[in-house]
């Protein structure tokens, strides 16, 4: 069957549902937290508009207390799973279109989640609604999962998997073409302190998954010669910043880049400019030794940085920090590869710390362990011939990556898809990936992700 022909038949379709979808802001709230909604109103929405639109199209579906959701396609006892999320990052600032709405432009689709996951998930629901309308027959029962906290440390699939049924194979549409075999491993480390400072406040950073991209620091004082010395930082690092009298003192301001955590160079992290800035303007101990300890995103001041066999390298990047004259807490993200673990990590960091002059302590917050399917397993190869058949693409293989996916909380799962590599930009306006203002994808390329993820259904299950 020619599911590309059928997936472009429908596109209209498609973006009426997953305009449905991006209108919700379905960030994480737990001011809003309730039974049923446990990560707040919006992830709540998200998941009963989608399955709504599952409902309408005649799938059996189940809610699991808000956690997420399961539309199920058969009665079989043998199952494949494919892992989505509903829940989206802050919104963030500087965007050109509007966030919460799908935007069509130049052959691209904007707005908040229609990479991240939200436009992939309801890609992948399109392949098997192709599937149940053309009567495709399947030996295996199909369980799309649709998660609600995937950004914010996947409690959902957490919960899930205590109470709901565990699919015993799958693929998860977040991440890149070909597949994805394997996914760094994910640590979260603190740093905490109680060294006097100067800076009177700098809260910065909203998730420990992005890249801090503004920054606000407060000081009570700034002569002349640091004013000036501000303005020069600021043009030797191609930065833009600003100097503000407010009622909490001088604000330091510095405009850096937003970007995804598993890929800290592509960002500008704001908020360690400032702490550079401040250190070496102000003299001030603290703002120097943290600085130092995190400047690097390989964690070479760690003696962390590996070179993965499989996986590449270990990235480090700061994406909260909490300070103010008695108190600081700073939240680290790390992504590492299969050959270290967090024990190493913490020892790295440990060390660190006890060879600056203030005194910082490291805690070890959370930690994931690394995915690794085998490259030559029956899922790997077959989903790497159906990507080869649609794109005759026979130069990119298999790989790792930084990023974490739902992948990692099932056995026998891994990432597929939708972006493809090495794809050629077809506008001249900006695109943002995943975590980033102005998010998009082209618009090819989730119709050419719905046939992919439609064959791979029936490779998989048929």
């Amino acid at each position: 069957m020619d599911f590309l022909k059928y997936a472009k038949e429908n596109e209209k379709n498609y973006f009426d549902d997953l305009n449905t979808l991006v209108r919700v802001q379905s960030t994480r709230d737990l001011s809003t937290k309730k039974e049923n909604a446990p990560f707040g109103d919006g992830p709540r929405e998200a998941l009963d508009a989608f399955l709504n639109i599952a409902k309408r199209d005649g799938f059996a579906t189940k809610d699991i207390d808000g956690y997420a959701g399961v539309i199920s396609y058969g009665d079989q006892e043998e199952t494949l799973g494919i892992l989505g999320h509903l829940d989206i990052v802050p919104i963030g600032e500087d965007w050109t279109k509007e966030p919460l709405k799908v935007t069509i432009d130049d052959g691209y689709a904007f707005g908040r989640g229609v990479l991240d996951d939200k436009g992939p998930t309801l890609a992948a629901y399109y392949a098997l609604k192709l599937i149940k309308e053309h009567g495709i027959p399947l030996k295996k029962r199909v369980m799309l999962i649709a998660g609600c906290d995937e950004e914010s440390g996947m409690d959902c699939m957490k919960y899930y998997k205590a109470h709901g049924e565990i699919p015993q194979s799958g693929f998860v549409p977040d991440a890149d073409f070909p597949v994805i075999y394997g996914e760094k491993g994910g640590a979260h480390v603190s740093l905490h302190s109680h060294d006097k400072t100067v800076i009177q406040k700098l809260n910065a950073g909203e998730r420990p998954n992005i890249v801090i991209g503004k920054a606000d620091c407060f000081v009570k004082e700034i002569s002349d010669r640091q004013k000036e010395q501000f303005a020069f930082y600021l043009k030797t690092n191609d930065l833009k910043g600003s100097i503000d009298q407010t009622d909490e003192g001088i604000r330091l301001h510095v405009d850096g880049v937003f970007a995804h955590a598993a890929m800290p160079y592509n960002g500008v992290n704001a908020a360690l400019h400032l702490l550079n800035f401040v250190g070496c303007a102000y003299d001030d101990q603290l703002a120097k030794d943290l600085y130092s300890l995190l400047k690097d995103w390989q964690g070479k001041p760690e003696h962390i940085n590996k070179d993965g066999a499989y996986m590449g390298f270990l990235t480090m990047s700061t994406g909260i920090v909490r300070m103010d004259p008695e108190r600081t807490d700073i939240l680290v993200d790390i992504r590492y590869p299969n050959d270290l673990d967090a024990k190493a990590i913490m020892a790295g960091f440990d060390e660190a710390c006890a060879a600056v002059k203030s005194n910082i302590t490291a805690t070890l917050d959370s930690d994931s362990a690394p995915l690794f399917v085998d490259p030559n397993s029956e899922l790997v190869t077959k989903l790497m011939n159906i990507y080869r058949q649609y794109t005759n693409d026979t130069f990119s293989c298999a790989k790792t990556i930084g990023g974490g996916t739902y992948a990692r909380m099932f056995d026998n799962f891994v990432s597929f898809g939708p972006e493809l590599p090495n794809e050629v930009k077809t506008t001249d306006q900006f695109v943002g990936g995943p975590h980033q203002r102005d998010e998009g994808v082209k618009v090819s390329e989730l119709m050419q992700a719905i046939a992919i993820y439609a064959d791979a259904i029936v490779a998989l299950a048929g």
